[in-house]
């Protein structure tokens, strides 16, 4: 079973590792549904929009693994406190090295600390993803309700090293708008796809074909504009020309 770590982090490709795991999940006997691909895809956005100093591949491959023996209605079975840890060891049978265990092994907080970096973007994607998923008690919440309830009640009494980072970085997604037959914002949009797939394929290939190219292209849009403002900013307020009819102005009046 040692290949499929190497296999899986190997392959860069995140659409890819996708289809591997959902192909290989049922063999290997681990969870690999929609919500996974949901909250990987927030990740990945997340990455991509703030370039944190993190290896992405290795962060990713953990956010389609860290929930791997995740069960439905793990509250109500005792299992929410366990299953991270379970995943974890899992993994580690699985081939992969003790680092990246622990970093999946951190998705929550019942495993204590030092936590590793990477455990922190997992905690944000994974809780934030969530509360934007329809649940059978509850509707989803919009991003500005996910993100008041991930700060002042889930991580309240908690440091997230990257809490500030992705506060802004939700802030900056509500502003971008996806048109198409309605237009939509980046996590609106995610959430419909996630509400009208049928199924784990389905999700995947809205993602890869529509989805994800559209974000892209809005967040190099982002990066254009941001460039443009700083060299704006940056801009001597005075070129050479204006300085010289200023001071040969002033000259005159001197007279």
């Amino acid at each position: 079973m040692g290949e499929f770590a190497e296999y899986i982090l190997n392959e860069e490709d995140l659409i890819s590792k996708m289809e591997i795991i959902f192909f290989l999940a049922p063999k290997l006997k681990i969870n690999f549904d929609k919500s996974v691909v949901f909250k990987t895809e927030i990740a990945r956005i997340f990455l991509k929009y703030t370039n944190l100093k993190v290896d992405n591949n290795l962060v990713l491959t953990a956010c389609l693994l860290c929930n791997c023996k995740k069960v439905d209605d793990s509250q109500k079975i005792g299992k929410l406190k366990t299953y991270a840890k379970e995943g974890a060891e899992y993994l580690e049978q699985l081939g992969f090295d003790k680092r990246f265990c622990k970093i999946c092994e951190g998705v929550n907080r019942y495993s204590g600390n030092p936590r590793e970096p990477e455990s922190d973007i997992l905690e944000l994607t994974d809780q934030f993803g969530g509360m934007l998923i329809d649940r059978p008690e509850r509707i989803a919440f919009n991003p500005d309700e996910a993100m008041v309830l991930l700060e002042h009640r889930n991580l309240k009494t908690e440091y997230n090293r990257y809490l500030q980072s992705f506060r802004e970085f939700v802030e900056a997604m509500e502003k971008i708008v996806i048109h198409g037959n309605v237009d939509t914002t980046v996590f609106a949009r995610l959430q419909k796809l996630m509400r009208d797939s049928k199924g784990v394929p389905e999700l995947v290939k809205s993602i890869a074909t529509d989805y994800s190219i559209c974000v892209d292209q809005k967040l190099e849009e982002l990066k254009t504009t941001a460039k443009e403002a700083k060299k704006t900013a940056n801009r001597a307020m005075f070129t050479t020309e204006i300085e010289e009819k200023i001071l040969n102005h002033a000259k005159m009046d001197d007279k």
